[in-house]
């Protein structure tokens, strides 16, 4: 607790901290008080974005529609809410998921070493032989598209990062007395790595979740653009942009800058969620990793 405590004040040292940490909580307060921000149309399936219409043309904004409307006559500014609360649960969702199957490979591989390293680590090596980007389109070309799908294909393809992380931290931290002696004193395995390898070898894996809360929904918000990820209406960041890039250059050769409503918002919140994130990686990182001058 005393070391939790230590880590927080010298966050609040940092002015780079300080802007990552409001960023974060200024979107985990939108996603916690979404449907006081934009109450749902369909409460049923709020993720849905309401139509005030069946134009293909998007609306600029209004009283009624503060960001506009884009291509269907979808709510920008509920898509921007709403896909708030994807991005984060997706965030949250694939991250938990890769963390427990990386840490607990990794753990695994390190501590008892010989086989049982060397066969998980070549079923690593497996996975991250695949192109990220195009074995998560595969697999959901196999299974279907949706967001729940778009989780597990990008769960099955980023789990290794974590494994080797920890299997890195725990074969350094191996080597230290303290854990000698509790192996020469008989020591159950499973205290061992609980009591004194995992806590002292976690850090590094912290660092790399906090930075891919940004990758993460992006990568999921870049599927969606390509129509293999959120359904048509879902309220999802990635869609918003797919839905504005028919009129970021209007079809008739017009002003560029008509319809800038369309993909002005949707990217601004993209760019501000990744750069609280990414800020509050690299403060992590300055301040857990001993390599690093703080």
């Amino acid at each position: 607790m005393e070391g939790f405590v230590k880590v927080l004040r010298k966050m609040f040292r940092h002015p780079v901290s300080i802007a990552g940490i409001i960023l974060v909580l200024l979107f985990l307060s939108i996603a916690i008080f979404a449907p006081l921000l934009a109450p749902p149309a369909y409460p049923w399936n709020p993720y849905m974005m309401p139509q005030s219409g069946l134009s293909a043309v998007p609306q600029p904004p209004s009283p009624q529609h503060i960001f506009g409307t884009t291509q269907g006559q979808y709510d920008i500014y509920y898509g921007v809410i709403w896909g708030t609360r994807t991005a984060l649960e997706v965030g949250v969702v694939v991250i938990g998921l890769a963390l427990v199957i990386g840490i607990l490979i990794g753990t695994l591989a390190a501590y008892f070493g010989g086989w049982v390293d060397e066969l998980l680590m070549r079923i690593t090596d497996i996975f991250l032989a695949f192109p990220f980007f195009v074995g998560v389109i595969v697999v959901i070309t196999i299974i279907g598209p949706g967001i729940t799908n778009v989780m597990w294909a990008l769960v099955i393809f980023y789990w290794m990062t974590y494994a080797r992380l920890i299997r890195g931290s725990i074969l350094e931290v191996k080597e230290n007395q303290y854990v000698m002696a509790a192996v020469a004193l008989g020591t159950p395995g499973g205290r061992i790595i609980t009591r004194h390898l995992l806590p002292n070898s976690i850090y590094p894996v912290i660092i790399q979740a906090s930075m891919d809360m940004a990758t993460i929904p992006l990568t999921a918000a870049a599927l969606s653009f390509l129509g293999l990820g959120a359904p048509v209406g879902y309220a999802d960041w990635g869609q918003l942009a797919s839905f504005a890039r028919n009129w970021i250059i209007t079809p008739s050769g017009g002003n560029p800058f008509q319809y800038w409503y369309t993909i002005f918002f949707p990217s601004v919140t993209i760019v501000l969620y990744a750069l609280g994130w990414n800020l509050l990686g690299d403060t992590l990182r300055d301040i857990l990793d001993p390599r690093m001058l703080i």
